[in-house]
């Protein structure tokens, strides 16, 4: 494994190749990483409540991420090869938090499960993830 890629490096990656990606990398590691979104208002359903395809965009990134750091580079073309999500309560605050960690690493793909919270209520979570990213031959 190469050296572990950074916050800063996964974020400037982010704002040059996918600058319409609203999470940001909050923290990373080989096995573990934390996404951090500022829902705007696209974002938010009636009575305020954060979107479910929002919450699924956290988790995909939170993966994508997390991939990033248990492979030891920044690859973009590592893509999501499946998810799945189950929404445990709904979600309201104005910052979401998703921590992927990881599952399994192999040659061909990552594997790992997402918590989601709102705010500072980590034990609170909006939704439970699990998803596959495979990586580019």
């Amino acid at each position: 494994m190469s050296e572990l890629p950074t916050v800063d490096a996964i974020n400037a990656m982010l704002v040059e190749e996918f600058s319409g990606m609203g999470s940001r990398c909050a923290a990373v590691g080989p096995d573990f990483a934390l996404a951090h979104l500022m829902p705007d208002q696209d974002a938010l359903r009636p009575g305020g409540f954060i979107s479910g395809p929002t919450q699924f965009g956290m988790a995909d990134a939170a993966l994508w991420y997390l991939t990033f750091g248990a492979i030891g580079r920044i690859e973009p073309m590592a893509l999501t090869s499946e998810l799945s999500i189950r929404y445990v309560r709904p979600a309201q605050g104005t910052n979401m938090w998703a921590r992927a960690t990881l599952d399994k690493a192999g040659r061909r793909n990552v594997v790992g499960t997402v918590r989601i919270w709102c705010d500072d209520d980590e034990d609170r979570i909006t939704a439970t993830a699990q998803g596959t990213y495979a990586l580019p031959a």
